[in-house]
Parts: C-alpha cells; sequence; structure tokens
C-alpha cells in the first residue's frame, strides 16, 4: 500500500513510519522536520507543513490511506489542529479523496471528556486544556466532512514496547476505563485500520489491557 503519514517525524507519527515500512509497505511522510526520519528505499520524505493545502495535496494524492498524528508542544492556545483540519477537508474536496483518513486526538475530546478519569481529567485541565479544546473543534471538522474519516482517541501515551495487547473500544459507556497505551501499540493499531478499516466514522478509543 501506499501510506500517507502527516506529523511522521517524532512520536505516534515516527512509530507508524517504521512500523508500516517494516511491513512492505511505501511511505510518504510529511513533517516540518523531516530529517530526523531515518531513511529508507520506501520512504519518501516531504517537507512540508500540515496546515497548508497544497503540501497537503502534494502527500496525499495517490494515497491508499492517510494518518494524521500532528502534535506540539505549545500549551498556550493554539490552532494548529483546526488549522489542519480545515485544511485536510478543502484538500480532500480538490481531490475527490476516498481512501480512508485516520486522525489521532486522543481520549478526552469531545463527548469522551465526560467519562474522563480523575487523573486523566486533571492532567488535560492544568496542562493540556487547550490542546483538548482545539483537538475537540479538529473533530468536529472532520466529521461534518465528506471525507472518510476515523477518530481514534488513545488514552495517556507511553514509550512502552509494542505488544498488541490492547483494548479497541467504539463507544463510551458510564465505568469505562482509559489508562495508558504505547505509542507503538498505537501505531499497530492504525496500520491494521489503514489495511482493512473497520471503524471508519467511528470514534475508537485505545488503552493497554490489564
Amino acid at each position: 500500500m501506499n501510506i500517507t503519514i502527516i506529523g511522521a517525524a517524532a512520536g505516534i507519527g515516527l512509530a507508524t513510519v517504521e512500523r508500516a515500512l517494516a511491513k512492505g509497505h511505501r511511505v510518504t511522510a510529511l513533517s516540518t522536520h523531516t530529517e530526523s526520519i531515518p531513511p529508507h528505499a520506501h520512504l519518501t520524505k516531504v517537507n512540508g507543513s500540515a496546515t497548508s493545502v497544497s503540501d497537503l495535496k502534494k502527500v496525499m494524492f495517490g494515497a491508499d490511506a492517510v494518518i494524521i498524528t500532528i502534535g506540539t508542544k505549545n500549551k498556550k492556545p493554539n490552532t494548529l489542529f483546526s488549522d489542519t483540519a480545515n485544511a485536510l477537508v478543502k484538500a480532500g474536496t480538490a481531490l475527490n479523496f476516498k481512501a480512508p483518513v485516520l486522525i489521532i486526538t486522543g481520549f478526552g475530546t469531545g463527548d469522551s471528556s465526560m467519562f474522563l478519569g480523575f487523573f486523566m481529567k486533571t492532567v488535560i485541565r492544568f496542562f493540556l486544556k487547550h490542546q483538548y479544546i482545539n483537538k475537540t473543534l479538529m473533530e468536529e471538522i472532520i466529521a461534518n466532512s465528506e471525507l472518510n474519516w476515523e477518530i481514534v482517541r488513545p488514552g495517556i501515551l507511553s514509550d512502552g514496547p509494542l505488544t498488541k495487547k490492547y483494548k479497541v473500544l467504539p463507544g463510551l459507556y458510564k465505568g469505562i476505563k482509559i489508562g495508558k497505551i504505547s505509542r507503538a501499540d498505537v501505531a499497530s493499531f492504525l496500520l491494521e485500520e489503514a489495511e482493512n478499516p473497520t471503524m471508519l466514522k467511528k470514534y475508537p478509543a485505545l488503552t493497554t489491557s490489564v
């Protein structure tokens, strides 16, 4: 498959690039800092911005699936996620893009905020509030678009190893428990969904099994 990964230089994005290449896919990686991505014969690195419609059109053209894993360390109010969503919708419309678009946000966005445990609620309130406000707006923009989307909400991210021992929870319910999950396991799930989408137009939550 030809898989495009946007926000590919670190974290879940880099883990997804490495796993996709290991599985034999051809990968196009978009980031403002692609120099940190190790070279590979099946990897095309594109320096650009996730908020640029023209950059997105370049890397989405011909892709069998697109994975969005953007992130920011900026804790102040910002519009990275909503700007990316708006650009993604415009690029998708221009290309008449029908392939799956998998988007990472986080458990605690949108309606999932009502189901946060005490620890995650505290972390988001004091450290990630503005990111989650804008991630929620991103979800709304994507969900109201014509894209063939899937919004993935992992729990607290860790740098733990790939285990494949995680739960995929497609719905919200009273008593739902979402804890940690490694970036490697999130990357594994994203690739499985890119290869064989089973939750399009849904909001699966990811957490490590206990």
